[in-house]
């Protein structure tokens, strides 16, 4: 059989034991993991930050694919984990709301974890049930089926004839900042009409760039990335830092 592949994204960090301990226990319960590291720098208990990466990248591993997400995981004192199995991949993690994030709604193969004890450490946890499915065991023998899980609403666009209001939803490294408005939503709304983007209170912006550079350096621009959701950014320069721009701040595009 082929290496089982096992995405992490963790809140972990990379300073001290917490991650390295994970790694040990998910070897010592099945040695041949090929493990790839998603992301451990996802701020501390931070499930919508965790969510929005994560769903930018599990779509585009193979069939197989096991991804453990470790973000908030004891988020109340009786907090379960789960484990899921859609589309042809495996999904385990703590029921805090994070899968309603990835998830539109639940999945019908959707289980909880159980034999453990409360003294368990949380790494045994996660060991034991990535061994599970990297033994090609059934999968329903993972734990009891569940019949709800725990429901995070995401913010989303609220929709005008004339304008799409909705909020900044990431920023990446590089100070981009990422929105909650798609292009489908975008082109629907708008139908071929021009448009100004309205954000804080930099200059609105009133056309759409396909490349960083279409605009003279050290300019604003917006443009739909590679997932498709409209992104505010400056060319070669931070677009959240001089701009002033936060998380959750609101985005309002109105058509004319």
């Amino acid at each position: 059989m082929p290496t089982p592949l096992l995405t992490l994204t963790t809140d972990f960090g990379r300073e001290d034991f917490h991650l390295p301990r994970l790694k040990a226990h998910l070897f010592a319960a099945h040695r041949d993991l090929q493990i790839i590291d998603v992301s451990h720098d996802v701020p501390t208990y931070d499930i919508v930050r965790a969510a929005f990466i994560f769903n930018r990248v599990w779509r585009h591993y193979p069939e197989g694919t096991i991804h453990l997400i470790s973000v908030n995981d004891y988020y109340q004192p009786r907090g379960r984990f789960l484990a899921i199995r859609h589309e042809r991949q495996y999904f385990i993690g703590p029921d805090n709301g994070i899968f309603s994030l990835i998830f539109s709604r639940m999945p019908t193969e959707t289980f909880v974890l159980d034999g453990y004890k409360k003294t368990d450490a949380l790494s045994t946890i996660y060991a034991r049930a990535v061994a599970h499915v990297a033994r090609n065991k059934p999968f329903l023998e993972i734990g009891l089926p569940a019949t709800r899980f725990t429901e995070r609403l995401a913010f989303q666009p609220v929709i005008g004839p004339n304008y799409i209001r909705g909020a900044v939803v990431f920023i990446d490294r590089f100070d981009n900042v990422t929105t909650n408005i798609t292009r489908e939503r975008f082109e629907e709304v708008g139908r071929g009409r021009g448009f100004k983007l309205l954000i804080k209170r930099m200059e609105p912006i009133d056309g759409l760039s396909f490349r960083y550079h279409d605009v003279p350096e050290g300019e604003p621009l917006c443009r739909f990335n590679s997932d498709g959701l409209l992104e505010v950014a400056v060319n070669l320069g931070k677009a959240s830092t001089l701009l002033g721009i936060r998380v959750e701040d609101m985005v309002q595009v109105e058509f004319y």
